[in-house]
Protein backbone atom coordinates (compact mmCIF):
# COMPACT_ATOMS: atom_id res chain seq x y z
CA UNK A 1 0.00 0.00 0.00
CA UNK A 2 1.16 3.51 -0.79
CA UNK A 3 0.34 6.90 0.72
CA UNK A 4 -2.64 7.42 -1.56
CA UNK A 5 -4.21 4.12 -0.59
CA UNK A 6 -3.65 4.64 3.12
CA UNK A 7 -5.02 8.19 3.10
CA UNK A 8 -8.21 6.96 1.45
CA UNK A 9 -8.98 4.54 4.27
CA UNK A 10 -12.16 5.59 6.02
CA UNK A 11 -11.70 6.82 9.56
CA UNK A 12 -14.48 4.46 10.59
CA UNK A 13 -12.10 1.52 9.90
CA UNK A 14 -9.24 2.73 12.10
CA UNK A 15 -8.50 5.86 14.15
CA UNK A 16 -6.43 8.39 12.21
CA UNK A 17 -3.62 8.54 14.80
CA UNK A 18 -3.22 4.75 14.72
CA UNK A 19 -3.05 4.82 10.93
CA UNK A 20 -0.45 7.58 11.05
CA UNK A 21 1.86 5.45 13.21
CA UNK A 22 1.47 2.46 10.89
CA UNK A 23 2.11 4.62 7.85
CA UNK A 24 5.32 5.97 9.42
CA UNK A 25 6.58 2.39 9.87
CA UNK A 26 5.70 1.54 6.26
CA UNK A 27 7.48 4.66 5.04
CA UNK A 28 10.59 3.69 7.02
CA UNK A 29 10.64 0.27 5.34
CA UNK A 30 10.25 1.84 1.93
CA UNK A 31 13.05 4.28 2.72
CA UNK A 32 15.42 1.38 3.46
CA UNK A 33 14.58 -0.24 0.15
CA UNK A 34 14.96 3.08 -1.70
CA UNK A 35 18.42 3.61 -0.21
CA UNK A 36 19.45 0.06 -1.10
CA UNK A 37 18.40 0.49 -4.73
CA UNK A 38 20.01 3.92 -5.00
CA UNK A 39 23.32 3.15 -3.31
CA UNK A 40 23.58 -0.53 -4.27
CA UNK A 41 25.85 -1.16 -1.29
CA UNK A 42 25.66 -3.74 1.44
CA UNK A 43 23.80 -2.38 4.49
CA UNK A 44 25.95 -1.94 7.57
CA UNK A 45 23.57 -3.96 9.74
CA UNK A 46 21.57 -6.95 8.62
CA UNK A 47 17.86 -6.71 7.90
CA UNK A 48 15.17 -8.64 9.74
CA UNK A 49 13.50 -11.56 7.96
CA UNK A 50 10.13 -9.72 7.64
CA UNK A 51 11.98 -6.76 6.08
CA UNK A 52 13.78 -9.01 3.60
CA UNK A 53 10.56 -10.79 2.65
CA UNK A 54 8.81 -7.47 2.19
CA UNK A 55 11.54 -6.28 -0.19
CA UNK A 56 11.65 -9.56 -2.14
CA UNK A 57 7.86 -9.69 -2.44
CA UNK A 58 7.74 -6.14 -3.78
CA UNK A 59 10.31 -7.04 -6.43
CA UNK A 60 8.51 -10.24 -7.41
CA UNK A 61 5.27 -8.32 -8.00
CA UNK A 62 7.08 -6.46 -10.81
CA UNK A 63 7.35 -9.68 -12.86
CA UNK A 64 4.63 -10.33 -15.43
CA UNK A 65 3.65 -13.74 -14.03
CA UNK A 66 2.40 -11.88 -10.93
CA UNK A 67 0.42 -9.19 -12.76
CA UNK A 68 -3.31 -9.28 -11.85
CA UNK A 69 -4.14 -8.66 -15.54
CA UNK A 70 -1.77 -11.29 -16.92
CA UNK A 71 -2.73 -13.02 -20.14
CA UNK A 72 0.29 -15.01 -21.27
CA UNK A 73 0.17 -16.70 -24.67
CA UNK A 74 3.89 -17.47 -25.08
CA UNK A 75 5.74 -20.72 -24.47
CA UNK A 76 7.48 -19.34 -21.38
CA UNK A 77 5.19 -17.34 -19.10
CA UNK A 78 6.52 -18.13 -15.63
CA UNK A 79 3.76 -20.64 -14.90
CA UNK A 80 4.45 -22.70 -11.78
CA UNK A 81 1.87 -25.37 -11.06
CA UNK A 82 3.05 -26.53 -7.63
CA UNK A 83 2.30 -24.00 -4.92
CA UNK A 84 5.16 -25.31 -2.77
CA UNK A 85 7.61 -24.57 -5.58
CA UNK A 86 6.09 -21.15 -6.21
CA UNK A 87 6.44 -20.18 -2.55
CA UNK A 88 9.94 -21.61 -2.35
CA UNK A 89 11.01 -19.20 -5.09
CA UNK A 90 9.09 -16.24 -3.65
CA UNK A 91 6.99 -15.98 -6.84
CA UNK A 92 10.04 -15.51 -9.09
CA UNK A 93 9.81 -17.75 -12.14
CA UNK A 94 11.39 -16.02 -15.15
CA UNK A 95 15.06 -16.46 -14.28
CA UNK A 96 17.68 -13.86 -15.19
CA UNK A 97 19.33 -12.64 -18.38
CA UNK A 98 18.34 -13.30 -21.96
CA UNK A 99 19.62 -15.53 -24.75
CA UNK A 100 22.35 -13.06 -25.68
CA UNK A 101 23.67 -11.96 -22.30
CA UNK A 102 23.48 -13.16 -18.70
CA UNK A 103 23.12 -9.59 -17.46
CA UNK A 104 20.54 -8.35 -20.01
CA UNK A 105 17.18 -7.05 -18.77
CA UNK A 106 13.99 -9.05 -19.40
CA UNK A 107 10.86 -7.31 -20.67
CA UNK A 108 8.64 -9.77 -18.75
CA UNK A 109 10.63 -9.64 -15.54
CA UNK A 110 11.54 -6.19 -14.26
CA UNK A 111 11.64 -7.48 -10.69
CA UNK A 112 13.95 -10.40 -11.50
CA UNK A 113 16.24 -8.06 -13.43
CA UNK A 114 16.46 -5.66 -10.49
CA UNK A 115 17.06 -8.59 -8.13
CA UNK A 116 19.94 -9.99 -10.20
CA UNK A 117 21.63 -6.64 -10.82
CA UNK A 118 21.25 -5.63 -7.18
CA UNK A 119 22.79 -8.93 -6.08
CA UNK A 120 25.77 -8.40 -8.36
CA UNK A 121 26.26 -4.90 -6.98
CA UNK A 122 26.17 -6.09 -3.36
CA UNK A 123 28.61 -8.92 -4.09
CA UNK A 124 31.02 -6.50 -5.75
CA UNK A 125 30.71 -4.15 -2.78
CA UNK A 126 31.43 -7.02 -0.39
CA UNK A 127 34.51 -8.12 -2.36
CA UNK A 128 35.84 -4.57 -2.33
CA UNK A 129 35.30 -4.20 1.40
CA UNK A 130 37.10 -7.40 2.43
CA UNK A 131 40.42 -6.73 0.71
CA UNK A 132 40.07 -6.35 -3.07
CA UNK A 133 39.12 -2.66 -3.51
CA UNK A 134 40.05 -2.63 -7.21
CA UNK A 135 37.42 -5.21 -8.13
CA UNK A 136 35.24 -3.54 -10.78
CA UNK A 137 33.04 -6.39 -12.02
CA UNK A 138 31.32 -9.28 -10.24
CA UNK A 139 28.39 -11.42 -11.31
CA UNK A 140 26.65 -14.32 -9.61
CA UNK A 141 26.43 -17.32 -11.93
CA UNK A 142 24.03 -20.28 -11.49
CA UNK A 143 26.86 -22.75 -12.08
CA UNK A 144 29.21 -24.40 -9.62
CA UNK A 145 32.87 -23.36 -9.61
CA UNK A 146 34.22 -25.94 -12.07
CA UNK A 147 31.62 -25.19 -14.74
CA UNK A 148 32.16 -21.47 -14.21
CA UNK A 149 35.92 -21.89 -14.73
CA UNK A 150 35.15 -23.82 -17.93
CA UNK A 151 32.92 -21.07 -19.32
CA UNK A 152 35.50 -18.44 -18.35
CA UNK A 153 38.14 -20.32 -20.32
CA UNK A 154 35.79 -20.42 -23.32
CA UNK A 155 35.19 -16.68 -23.04
CA UNK A 156 38.94 -16.05 -23.06
CA UNK A 157 39.52 -18.49 -25.89
CA UNK A 158 36.96 -16.67 -28.06
CA UNK A 159 39.46 -13.80 -28.19
CA UNK A 160 42.50 -16.04 -28.64
CA UNK A 161 41.19 -18.42 -31.29
CA UNK A 162 44.63 -19.77 -32.24
CA UNK A 163 45.50 -20.72 -28.65
CA UNK A 164 45.02 -24.25 -27.35
CA UNK A 165 46.94 -24.67 -24.09
CA UNK A 166 46.19 -23.86 -20.46
CA UNK A 167 49.19 -23.74 -18.13
CA UNK A 168 47.78 -25.27 -14.96
CA UNK A 169 49.46 -25.29 -11.58
CA UNK A 170 48.57 -28.71 -10.22
CA UNK A 171 46.02 -28.88 -7.45
CA UNK A 172 44.41 -32.25 -6.75
CA UNK A 173 40.81 -31.23 -7.17
CA UNK A 174 39.08 -32.95 -10.09
CA UNK A 175 36.64 -30.24 -11.14
CA UNK A 176 39.40 -27.69 -11.70
CA UNK A 177 41.28 -30.00 -14.06
CA UNK A 178 38.11 -31.19 -15.79
CA UNK A 179 37.10 -27.59 -16.48
CA UNK A 180 40.06 -27.32 -18.87
CA UNK A 181 39.08 -30.52 -20.67
CA UNK A 182 35.42 -29.47 -20.86
CA UNK A 183 36.50 -26.19 -22.44
CA UNK A 184 38.11 -28.18 -25.27
CA UNK A 185 41.61 -27.02 -24.32
CA UNK A 186 44.82 -28.91 -23.62
CA UNK A 187 46.15 -28.78 -20.05
CA UNK A 188 49.86 -28.39 -19.47
CA UNK A 189 50.32 -29.70 -15.95
CA UNK A 190 52.96 -27.91 -13.92
CA UNK A 191 53.75 -29.77 -10.72
CA UNK A 192 54.50 -27.93 -7.52
CA UNK A 193 58.06 -27.70 -6.27
CA UNK A 194 58.71 -29.80 -3.20
CA UNK A 195 61.01 -27.77 -0.98
CA UNK A 196 62.95 -29.14 2.03
CA UNK A 197 60.63 -29.64 4.98
CA UNK A 198 60.73 -27.04 7.69
CA UNK A 199 62.04 -27.71 11.16
CA UNK A 200 59.81 -28.16 14.18
CA UNK A 201 60.74 -24.64 15.32
CA UNK A 202 59.25 -23.08 12.19
CA UNK A 203 55.95 -24.92 11.99
CA UNK A 204 53.97 -21.73 12.48
CA UNK A 205 56.05 -19.72 10.01
CA UNK A 206 54.93 -18.77 6.53
CA UNK A 207 57.06 -21.50 4.97
CA UNK A 208 55.56 -24.40 3.02
CA UNK A 209 56.88 -27.65 1.57
CA UNK A 210 55.17 -26.70 -1.71
CA UNK A 211 56.01 -23.78 -3.97
CA UNK A 212 54.76 -22.58 -7.36
CA UNK A 213 57.21 -23.66 -10.05
CA UNK A 214 57.62 -20.23 -11.62
CA UNK A 215 60.65 -21.24 -13.69
CA UNK A 216 58.66 -24.07 -15.28
CA UNK A 217 55.85 -21.66 -16.18
CA UNK A 218 58.38 -19.36 -17.86
CA UNK A 219 60.00 -22.31 -19.62
CA UNK A 220 56.67 -23.56 -21.02
CA UNK A 221 55.79 -20.09 -22.29
CA UNK A 222 59.10 -19.92 -24.15
CA UNK A 223 58.71 -23.47 -25.43
CA UNK A 224 55.11 -23.26 -26.64
CA UNK A 225 54.93 -19.57 -27.54
CA UNK A 226 52.69 -17.07 -25.77
CA UNK A 227 50.22 -16.96 -28.69
CA UNK A 228 49.42 -20.68 -28.28
CA UNK A 229 48.55 -20.31 -24.59
CA UNK A 230 44.93 -19.52 -23.80
CA UNK A 231 45.70 -18.62 -20.19
CA UNK A 232 47.40 -19.51 -16.96
CA UNK A 233 45.12 -21.17 -14.38
CA UNK A 234 46.26 -21.04 -10.76
CA UNK A 235 44.70 -21.61 -7.35
CA UNK A 236 44.57 -19.73 -4.07
CA UNK A 237 42.42 -21.73 -1.65
CA UNK A 238 42.94 -25.50 -1.44
CA UNK A 239 43.43 -28.10 1.23
CA UNK A 240 46.72 -28.29 3.11
CA UNK A 241 49.62 -28.87 2.97
CA UNK A 242 49.44 -27.09 -0.39
CA UNK A 243 49.54 -23.34 -0.08
CA UNK A 244 48.19 -20.72 -2.43
CA UNK A 245 50.00 -20.35 -5.73
CA UNK A 246 52.24 -17.33 -5.99
CA UNK A 247 49.55 -15.37 -7.80
CA UNK A 248 51.52 -12.13 -7.57
CA UNK A 249 54.53 -13.46 -9.49
CA UNK A 250 52.31 -15.39 -11.91
CA UNK A 251 50.42 -12.15 -12.55
CA UNK A 252 53.68 -10.39 -13.39
CA UNK A 253 54.70 -13.23 -15.71
CA UNK A 254 51.36 -13.11 -17.53
CA UNK A 255 51.55 -9.35 -17.92
CA UNK A 256 55.07 -9.55 -19.32
CA UNK A 257 54.04 -12.08 -21.98
CA UNK A 258 50.52 -10.79 -22.70
CA UNK A 259 48.86 -14.00 -21.49
CA UNK A 260 45.46 -14.02 -19.73
CA UNK A 261 45.48 -15.10 -16.09
CA UNK A 262 42.59 -16.88 -14.34
CA UNK A 263 42.60 -17.64 -10.61
CA UNK A 264 40.52 -20.36 -9.00
CA UNK A 265 39.70 -18.63 -5.71
CA UNK A 266 37.18 -21.32 -4.70
CA UNK A 267 36.82 -20.37 -1.03
CA UNK A 268 39.37 -17.60 -0.90
CA UNK A 269 37.06 -14.68 -0.11
CA UNK A 270 36.99 -15.81 3.51
CA UNK A 271 40.75 -15.27 3.82
CA UNK A 272 42.06 -11.72 4.02
CA UNK A 273 45.50 -13.00 2.96
CA UNK A 274 44.19 -14.47 -0.31
CA UNK A 275 42.17 -11.33 -0.99
CA UNK A 276 45.22 -9.13 -0.51
CA UNK A 277 47.27 -11.39 -2.79
CA UNK A 278 44.68 -11.00 -5.55
CA UNK A 279 44.65 -7.23 -5.08
CA UNK A 280 48.43 -7.09 -5.25
CA UNK A 281 48.53 -9.33 -8.32
CA UNK A 282 46.10 -7.07 -10.15
CA UNK A 283 48.12 -3.99 -9.21
CA UNK A 284 51.56 -5.27 -10.23
CA UNK A 285 50.61 -7.83 -12.85
CA UNK A 286 47.54 -9.20 -14.61
CA UNK A 287 44.42 -11.05 -13.50
CA UNK A 288 41.63 -11.47 -16.04
CA UNK A 289 39.17 -13.18 -13.72
CA UNK A 290 39.02 -14.75 -10.28
CA UNK A 291 36.28 -17.25 -9.52
CA UNK A 292 34.79 -18.32 -6.21
CA UNK A 293 31.99 -20.48 -4.89
CA UNK A 294 28.86 -18.94 -3.40
CA UNK A 295 28.19 -21.83 -1.01
CA UNK A 296 31.65 -21.78 0.57
CA UNK A 297 32.02 -18.00 0.83
CA UNK A 298 28.42 -16.89 1.39
CA UNK A 299 26.91 -19.95 3.10
CA UNK A 300 24.10 -20.65 0.61
CA UNK A 301 23.18 -24.00 -1.01
CA UNK A 302 25.58 -25.46 -3.57
CA UNK A 303 25.18 -24.47 -7.20
CA UNK A 304 26.49 -20.96 -7.70
CA UNK A 305 29.73 -19.08 -8.28
CA UNK A 306 30.99 -15.52 -8.58
CA UNK A 307 33.05 -14.38 -11.56
CA UNK A 308 34.94 -11.19 -10.71
CA UNK A 309 37.57 -9.06 -12.36
CA UNK A 310 39.23 -5.69 -12.70
CA UNK A 311 38.71 -2.67 -14.92
CA UNK A 312 41.68 -3.26 -17.23
CA UNK A 313 40.14 -6.39 -18.80
CA UNK A 314 36.58 -7.27 -19.87
CA UNK A 315 36.58 -11.01 -19.23
CA UNK A 316 33.59 -10.81 -16.87
CA UNK A 317 31.53 -9.03 -19.53
CA UNK A 318 32.71 -11.55 -22.14
CA UNK A 319 31.58 -14.35 -19.82
CA UNK A 320 28.12 -12.78 -19.49
CA UNK A 321 27.82 -12.45 -23.26
CA UNK A 322 28.86 -16.06 -23.83
CA UNK A 323 26.36 -17.58 -21.39
CA UNK A 324 23.69 -19.30 -23.55
CA UNK A 325 20.02 -18.70 -22.80
CA UNK A 326 18.30 -17.56 -19.66
CA UNK A 327 19.68 -18.59 -16.31
CA UNK A 328 18.16 -19.64 -13.02
CA UNK A 329 17.67 -16.74 -10.64
CA UNK A 330 17.68 -19.00 -7.58
CA UNK A 331 21.35 -18.50 -6.77
CA UNK A 332 21.08 -14.72 -7.06
CA UNK A 333 18.02 -14.72 -4.82
CA UNK A 334 19.76 -16.89 -2.20
CA UNK A 335 22.80 -14.61 -2.20
CA UNK A 336 20.71 -11.43 -2.03
CA UNK A 337 18.66 -12.60 0.94
CA UNK A 338 21.77 -13.89 2.73
CA UNK A 339 23.72 -10.66 2.28
CA UNK A 340 20.76 -8.56 3.42
CA UNK A 341 20.35 -10.74 6.50
CA UNK A 342 24.04 -10.42 7.42
CA UNK A 343 24.88 -6.86 6.44
CA UNK A 344 28.51 -5.78 6.38
CA UNK A 345 28.88 -6.18 10.15
CA UNK A 346 27.43 -9.68 10.12
CA UNK A 347 29.79 -10.88 7.42
CA UNK A 348 32.81 -9.32 9.11
CA UNK A 349 31.80 -11.09 12.34
CA UNK A 350 31.76 -14.41 10.47
CA UNK A 351 35.25 -13.70 9.14
CA UNK A 352 36.52 -12.92 12.62
CA UNK A 353 34.92 -16.06 14.09
CA UNK A 354 36.55 -18.13 11.37
CA UNK A 355 40.01 -16.72 12.14
CA UNK A 356 39.55 -17.49 15.84
CA UNK A 357 38.40 -21.02 15.00
CA UNK A 358 41.49 -21.50 12.82
CA UNK A 359 43.76 -20.53 15.71
CA UNK A 360 41.99 -23.02 17.98
CA UNK A 361 42.18 -25.74 15.35
CA UNK A 362 45.90 -25.12 14.79
CA UNK A 363 46.62 -25.20 18.51
CA UNK A 364 44.56 -28.36 18.97
CA UNK A 365 46.13 -30.08 15.97
CA UNK A 366 49.62 -29.20 17.19
CA UNK A 367 48.96 -30.65 20.65
CA UNK A 368 47.28 -33.73 19.24
CA UNK A 369 50.11 -34.34 16.79
CA UNK A 370 52.66 -34.11 19.58
CA UNK A 371 50.66 -36.61 21.65
CA UNK A 372 50.64 -39.15 18.81
CA UNK A 373 54.22 -38.64 17.67
CA UNK A 374 53.26 -36.69 14.57
CA UNK A 375 53.48 -33.05 13.51
CA UNK A 376 51.51 -30.34 11.80
CA UNK A 377 52.89 -29.90 8.29
CA UNK A 378 54.24 -26.39 7.66
CA UNK A 379 52.03 -24.50 5.26
CA UNK A 380 51.05 -20.94 4.39
CA UNK A 381 47.39 -21.96 4.32
CA UNK A 382 45.16 -19.98 6.65
CA UNK A 383 42.04 -22.12 6.23
CA UNK A 384 43.16 -25.76 6.01
CA UNK A 385 45.61 -27.59 8.29
CA UNK A 386 47.39 -30.92 7.70
CA UNK A 387 48.79 -33.36 10.27
CA UNK A 388 51.22 -36.12 9.30
CA UNK A 389 50.28 -39.81 9.74
CA UNK A 390 53.73 -41.34 9.32
CA UNK A 391 53.58 -43.48 12.46
CA UNK A 392 50.15 -44.83 11.47
CA UNK A 393 51.30 -46.40 8.21
CA UNK A 394 51.13 -50.20 8.12
CA UNK A 395 51.96 -52.81 5.52
CA UNK A 396 48.24 -53.54 5.16
CA UNK A 397 47.70 -49.96 3.96
CA UNK A 398 44.60 -49.09 5.95
CA UNK A 399 45.09 -45.38 6.47
CA UNK A 400 41.77 -44.74 4.72
CA UNK A 401 40.08 -46.43 7.69
CA UNK A 402 40.87 -43.32 9.75
CA UNK A 403 38.62 -41.32 7.44
CA UNK A 404 35.91 -44.00 7.59
CA UNK A 405 36.03 -44.11 11.39
CA UNK A 406 35.69 -40.33 11.54
CA UNK A 407 32.72 -40.38 9.15
CA UNK A 408 30.94 -42.95 11.31
CA UNK A 409 31.29 -40.48 14.18
CA UNK A 410 29.69 -37.70 12.16
CA UNK A 411 32.91 -35.97 11.07
CA UNK A 412 32.74 -34.76 7.47
CA UNK A 413 35.26 -32.89 5.34
CA UNK A 414 38.36 -34.49 6.82
CA UNK A 415 40.66 -35.89 4.10
CA UNK A 416 43.13 -38.73 4.61
CA UNK A 417 45.89 -38.88 1.97
CA UNK A 418 48.32 -41.80 1.81
CA UNK A 419 50.41 -40.46 -1.16
CA UNK A 420 50.42 -44.04 -2.49
CA UNK A 421 47.43 -43.53 -4.76
CA UNK A 422 47.45 -42.44 -8.38
CA UNK A 423 44.57 -41.18 -10.50
CA UNK A 424 44.05 -41.01 -14.25
CA UNK A 425 41.77 -38.36 -15.74
CA UNK A 426 41.30 -38.40 -19.50
CA UNK A 427 44.64 -40.07 -20.05
CA UNK A 428 46.53 -37.85 -17.58
CA UNK A 429 47.97 -39.78 -14.63
CA UNK A 430 48.62 -38.02 -11.34
CA UNK A 431 51.05 -39.75 -8.99
CA UNK A 432 50.48 -39.34 -5.24
CA UNK A 433 46.95 -38.12 -5.95
CA UNK A 434 45.57 -35.97 -3.18
CA UNK A 435 48.95 -34.57 -2.19
CA UNK A 436 49.18 -31.98 -5.03
CA UNK A 437 52.72 -33.09 -5.92
CA UNK A 438 54.06 -36.25 -7.57
CA UNK A 439 57.11 -36.29 -5.28
CA UNK A 440 55.18 -36.05 -2.00
CA UNK A 441 55.71 -39.00 0.34
CA UNK A 442 54.30 -37.95 3.71
CA UNK A 443 50.79 -39.31 4.50
CA UNK A 444 48.51 -36.89 6.29
CA UNK A 445 44.99 -35.86 7.17
CA UNK A 446 43.47 -32.41 6.81
CA UNK A 447 40.73 -30.36 8.40
CA UNK A 448 39.56 -26.85 7.65
CA UNK A 449 38.38 -23.89 9.67
CA UNK A 450 36.03 -22.56 7.01
CA UNK A 451 33.41 -19.83 7.18
CA UNK A 452 30.54 -20.69 9.50
CA UNK A 453 32.52 -23.08 11.72
CA UNK A 454 31.81 -22.82 15.45
CA UNK A 455 34.19 -23.28 18.42
CA UNK A 456 32.24 -26.34 19.48
CA UNK A 457 32.83 -27.89 16.04
CA UNK A 458 36.58 -27.58 16.56
CA UNK A 459 36.51 -29.03 20.07
CA UNK A 460 34.20 -31.85 19.00
CA UNK A 461 36.39 -32.75 16.02
CA UNK A 462 39.63 -32.80 18.01
CA UNK A 463 38.09 -35.07 20.65
CA UNK A 464 36.77 -37.48 18.03
CA UNK A 465 40.05 -37.48 16.12
CA UNK A 466 41.99 -38.32 19.28
CA UNK A 467 39.59 -41.19 19.96
CA UNK A 468 39.86 -42.50 16.39
CA UNK A 469 43.67 -42.37 16.30
CA UNK A 470 43.89 -44.29 19.57
CA UNK A 471 41.40 -46.92 18.41
CA UNK A 472 43.10 -47.23 15.02
CA UNK A 473 46.48 -47.84 16.64
CA UNK A 474 44.98 -50.47 18.93
CA UNK A 475 42.96 -52.24 16.23
CA UNK A 476 45.24 -52.13 13.21
CA UNK A 477 48.73 -51.76 14.65
CA UNK A 478 49.16 -53.07 18.17
CA UNK A 479 47.68 -56.43 17.20
CA UNK A 480 49.35 -56.53 13.81
CA UNK A 481 46.06 -56.69 11.96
Amino acid sequence: MNDTTLKSIAKSLVPENYLSLANDARAERDKQIKLLLEQRKLPLSGWSEPMIEYCISELALLDSNNFPSRCGVGEREGRVICDLVRRRHYNFAHGIGRSGNLTDAQPKAAGSTIMANLTNSLVRDLIRSIGIPSCSHAIVVPLATGMTVMLTLRAIHSKRATSRYVLWSRVDQQSCFKSILAAGLTPIIIDSLLTPECTEQSLNASKSPFATNLSEFASKINELGAETICCVLSTTSCFAPRSSDDVVELGKLCKAHGIPNVVNNAYGLQSSYYCHQLQQASRTGRIDAFIQSTDKNLLVPVGGAIVAGFSDVDTVDAFARLYPGRASGTQSLDVLMTLLSLGRNGYENLLQERKQAYDKLLEGFTNLARTHGERVLPCRNLISIAMSLVSFETSSGRLEMIGSMLQKRGVSGCRVVSTADSKTIDGNTFQAWGSHCSKANVPYLTASAALGIKPEDVANFLAKLDEVLRQYRTKYMDHGK
